[in-house]
């Protein structure tokens, strides 16, 4: 079963929870960040954050400190925290000449990184001294917008995907909140003490590719996921060759990618309907397994489709324009983000619930229960 939220008709550009679900930030494709707080099953808007001067592009919401952070076309990023019921940004100092795209949190919440369109990434950290975020570049080699962005879960590795065609895996080690050594940074990717080093790069699929839309780290860290505008989606496995496997689907591109275990992917994007992948590390394959959204399109006058024929036949009914327009998914446009719902653990054998934000205005949480019988053939673990 999936949930199913409206927020009016504006496009949703980008969404996130709080830790306990009751509380969710959007941004409707404007300058305005909306807080909705979840009672009795609906969602009621609590406050509005109208710091930014133009379009909001993402947004990022801390679970253990509670904090928000936001970017924009503007070329500004701030800091919410809660204070007495009321949301109080702090400036982050960017030192970009060009729009932020993108914003994640560190996975231990003492840093984040902001992907702009002046071809570089900002390391952002707080400096306790001058009581300001401040931030470090990581520029070289990247050559284009930065468009999406994750963290590894040792809180140090960085992936980037840009419209370059490039995916590129970056140590993003601060030295005055890192407080590790050379051998606890080092994986199976690899390691370095030192800001900005590359650690691989990866093309977005074989003999030409396209914009990188998303990257995504498996829970585990030892995978990396990215989807581009050539309808492709790619998996490369720090544990074997390093070499990226490339996948071009017969469906449109996707503009957004998460892992839901170690060997399954959901990607969604302009097809309206979220679709589920799964990585099989014996083999080295991608293969499709199948669509999450399960349903039906529905009659707008309530007929069955035997009956809609019979007067189609006898009465020359026709359907209305909008039922004729009207897609057969849940999302009746392109979604924008779809993001983890419930925190990945390893001990629980059920899948992980993921929602997804749309152009139509929709925010759907979708059970992945429903294609346990289509993973049984697989049997996944």
């Amino acid at each position: 079963m999936s949930e199913i939220h409206s927020f009016g008709v504006e496009p949703i550009t980008s969404h996130a929870f709080n830790a306990t679900k009751d509380k969710l930030a959007i941004s409707p494709n404007n300058n305005e960040v909306h807080i909705y707080h979840k009672t009795n099953g609906k969602w009621s808007l609590n406050s509005s954050l109208s710091q930014h001067d133009l379009r909001v592009t993402s947004i990022d919401w801390a679970k253990n400190s509670n904090r928000i952070v936001t970017c924009s076309a503007d070329r500004n990023a701030y800091v919410w925290s809660l204070t007495d019921g009321i949301w109080k940004p702090t400036l982050v100092l960017l030192r970009i000449n060009r729009a932020a795209t993108c914003v994640r949190w560190s996975p231990k919440e003492d840093k984040f990184a902001v992907g702009c369109g002046a071809r570089l990434i900002s390391i952002c950290y707080f400096e306790e001294q001058n009581d300001w975020w401040v931030s470090k570049h990581i520029k070289k080699p990247i050559r284009s917008t930065v468009t999406a962005i994750d963290w590894h879960p040792n809180n140090v590795l960085l992936a980037c995907g840009s419209t370059d065609f490039r995916t590129r895996v970056f140590s993003a080690y601060i030295r005055d909140v890192d407080k590790k050594s050379k051998d606890d940074i080092t994986t199976s990717w690899g390691g370095k003490a030192e800001t900005g080093a590359l650690i691989g790069e990866f093309p977005s699929s074989q003999g030409g590719g396209g914009w990188v839309h998303s990257v995504a780290f498996s829970p585990d860290g030892t995978r990396l996921a990215w989807v581009s505008h050539d309808s492709s989606i790619s998996i490369v496995d720090s544990q074997k060759s390093m070499y990226p496997i490339n996948v071009r689907t017969r469906y449109l591109p996707y503009l957004s990618c998460v892992w839901s275990s170690n060997n399954l992917v959901v990607a969604a994007g302009h097809d309206c309907c979220p679709m589920l992948y799964y990585y099989d590390d014996s083999c080295g394959e991608i293969r499709f397994i199948d669509k999450i959204d399960k349903s039906l399109k529905k009659e707008t006058d309530g007929f069955s489709a035997m009956r809609k024929f019979r007067d189609l036949d006898k009465r020359a009914i026709v359907e209305s324009t909008v039922s004729n327009t009207a897609l057969d998914t849940i999302h009746q446009n392109t979604i924008s983000e779809v993001r983890l719902y419930s925190d990945y653990d390893p001990k629980r054998k059920d899948l992980d619930k993921i929602s997804s934000v749309g152009v139509d205005g929709q925010m759907v949480i979708w059970d992945l229960k429903t294609l346990e019988s289509s993973l049984a053939n697989l049997r996944i673990k």
